[in-house]
Parts: C-alpha cells; structure tokens; sequence
C-alpha cells in the first residue's frame, strides 16, 4: 500500500473490490462502456475475478476516503494494459500516473519486456501515454496501438 495524500492510498485490487470498480469504469466520460457493452467484449465481474485470482492479472485501486476511485488491470501473459481509469470526480490528480507506474512495475518484475495498450486516437489517455514514453506502432483513425519497452535493470537508450 502506498499512501498518496490524506486519505488517499494505491494498493492492489482485491476481487471484494470489483463493485466499486465497476462503477467507476462505467463513470467515465472517453471510452464509456456500459455493463451491458463491457459483458458483450466478455468483461465481467466474474470473469475478471478468476482472471485475478489465476495470478495472471495485475489490478491496482486508489482508495479515496475509502472509495475506490480509480483503478488500473494488466496481463502478465500478454503485456496488455487493458484498464487504467479514473473516476470523472478525480481526474487530474495524478491517480492514472502512480496506477500507470504500478503496472509496468508489475510487469517488468514478472519479466515482461515490452508492454501494450490500445485506445481512442483523439482521447486525453493518448497523449497521457505519450508523454510517459509510450509509442505509437499501429492503429487506424480512430484507435491508436501503443507500446512501451520494459527493462529490468537495463538502461534502454531512445
């Protein structure tokens, strides 16, 4: 657990937490999915749990006053950041960064080089990877493929 200001702390997910967390996905305002949208791509509560529970899934939260606020989930196996949201009320606030920083830790303690995400081209998460040394290596005009080299104990010139 990491204590990120009065009252608030990162810490890792835990399947009694996928309620909240729900609830915040479905909150956002870029890249809204309903329930009903999310369990359509196979994106449940259920499913996510046993993803979490197999170990092959990294999932973090940001507790607020005792909230869960923002989260973040990657996959190990793959090297996909597949979720990092905040909730509208607490956009800006430097959650998605210190979640953003949880998971390629994760990653790159699990021996994961490369790491990989996709998301809406025109959206404020593209730049918000982009400015944290996430690249461009694919895509179309809508959805932008963005990756990251992870290293462990290396220093990877650009």
């Amino acid at each position: 657990m990491i204590t990120l200001g009065y009252d608030v702390v990162l810490r890792p997910a835990l399947v009694t937490d996928l309620p909240a967390i729900t609830r915040v996905r479905t909150s956002v305002r870029e890249n809204h999915l309903s329930v009903e949208q999310l369990a359509a791509r196979g994106v449940t509560e259920e499913t996510i749990a046993k993803r979490m529970m197999s170990g092959d899934l990294g999932s973090w939260v940001v507790v607020v006053k005792e909230q869960v606020e923002a989260f973040a989930m990657v996959d190990k196996t793959t090297g996909n950041l597949f979720a990092l949201f905040s909730h509208p009320d607490h956009e800006g606030r430097g959650f998605g960064a210190e979640l953003l920083s949880a998971c390629e830790n994760w990653l790159k303690s699990h021996g994961v080089r490369e790491a990989k995400l996709d998301t809406d081209r025109h959206s404020k998460a593209a730049a918000f990877y982009a400015k944290r040394g996430w690249v461009e290596y694919g895509g179309d005009e809508d959805e932008v493929l963005m990756k990251k080299v992870i290293v462990a104990g290396s220093f990877v010139p650009h």
